[in-house]
């Protein structure tokens, strides 16, 4: 007799945080391209509460949970008639987390994903990370519970996912390297005259990516650079000495791993979300993903060039922090975090950024606020002190 049938596999369940975000578009994306493939049991957003309706009746979670709690009511009446549960509040956004889920996807901006990513880590599901911060902010307690858990955090940002790629599970002694790259943003050819009278509109023009605002201007101030070698330090366990930036204005080779024998991997793709993202959704399989094939004739030429410090100060702010160790870069975070909120508002111009974070750090130097936290709890306390006095500051 011939063998059986193979049993096609349940669907893998997903928790969504951050679902009206970009990532949290691209990743629906691909999951209602595979309906048999995944099932949404809950999704999270911050405050646009009319998308998330919108997602909720589509995709048909249990849960949905909204940041703000004064959209609750408009929540719960969109969705009125369903059998969907709707939350609100920073402990509805953890509930959501803590969900029964094969994977959590953590695209939640800022260290407001912290906390609900890392309860999930603690109750042992597997997390594809979007969110910088959670590692930015805490990055050793967050690796500690990772370890104890016995989680391997997948990494769903572009250039992570790359080199996560690219090292094929080599032996972490045999890294000689770690390259991440930088598209230099829209002011990559600028003046610093020029760049640190930048408005909103001009950074918010990225030459390669569709993002939201926040992340769009750390890629202007190439803070975003910075973030995610303190990611990739906590991530792969690499020193700070062995991780560099190169800016590649095309944005196809994402991250490099350059080995003890001389040989160096890529990981190349198309400028598109999607490509890392299908990458942590099926793993340890590969899935079929409506991305852009990479055409390297067409493309022609690439180039890189070396990161310039004088003009793009916030990239060196955040380079000493991961040198430093401590609390800087949970200083450095959080800061830069107010910082761009006060420059998208018009309140400082758009040099005042970096000129904010390095006195904020210097300022957590002197009171001794920028101490190496022990948990994500002091992590997040570190991070609620120095948004205090930045919003202060800010004011003024």
């Amino acid at each position: 007799m011939g063998s059986q049938a193979k049993t096609a596999a349940a669907p893998r369940r997903l928790v969504i945080l951050g679902a009206t975000g970009s990532i949290g578009a691209s990743t629906i994306d691909l999951v209602e391209r595979n309906p048999d493939r995944f099932s949404v049991v809950a999704l999270a957003a911050g405050r646009d509460h009319a998308a998330l309706a919108r997602l909720a009746r589509s995709l048909k979670p249990e849960f949905v949970a909204i940041r703000d709690e004064e959209a609750y009511g408009a929540l719960k009446e969109a969705l009125a008639g369903t059998n969907i549960q709707v939350g609100a509040g920073p402990e509805a956004i953890v509930e959501a987390a803590l969900r029964e889920a094969d994977l959590v996807v953590s695209a939640i901006v800022g260290a407001a994903g912290v906390e609900p990513t890392h309860a999930a880590l603690e109750a042992g599901r597997e997390v594809a990370l979007a969110n910088k911060e959670c590692l930015v902010c805490a990055g050793a307690p967050f690796m500690r519970t990772a370890e104890r858990a016995g989680i391997r955090l997948l990494p769903m940002d572009s250039e992570h996912n790359a080199i996560f790629q690219a090292l094929g599970g080599a032996d972490p002694a045999t890294i000689e390297r770690m390259t991440i790259t930088a598209s230099g943003g829209p002011f990559r050819t600028w003046s610093k005259e020029a760049i640190e009278k930048a408005t909103v509109a001009e950074a918010l023009k990225h030459p390669n990516w569709s993002m939201g605002p926040k992340i769009t201007v750390d890629s202007a101030t190439m803070m975003n650079k910075g973030l995610e070698l303190i990611e990739a330090h906590h991530l792969f366990g690499v020193p700070a000495e062995k991780l560099d930036v190169v800016v590649h204005p095309q944005s196809i080779v994402h991250g490099l791993v350059s080995f003890a024998d001389g040989a160096v991997t890529a990981g190349m793709g198309a400028p598109d979300m999607r490509v890392p993202i299908a990458h942590c959704l099926g793993f340890p399989e590969r899935m079929a993903a409506p991305t852009p094939r990479l055409d390297l004739a067409a493309i022609g030429t690439l180039t890189f060039e070396k990161p310039d410090f004088e003009r793009f100060p916030s990239l060196r702010l955040a380079l000493d922090a991961l040198g430093a160790g401590g609390g800087l870069p949970t200083v450095l975070n959080a800061a830069n975090e107010i910082a761009v909120q006060a420059f998208l508002a018009g309140k400082i111009p758009f040099g005042g950024i970096a000129r904010h974070v390095s006195d904020a750090i210097e300022a957590a130097i002197a009171d001794g606020s920028a101490r190496e936290p022990s948990s994500v709890a002091e992590a997040l306390t570190i991070d609620h002190i120095v948004r205090e006095r930045s919003r202060a500051v800010l004011a003024a």
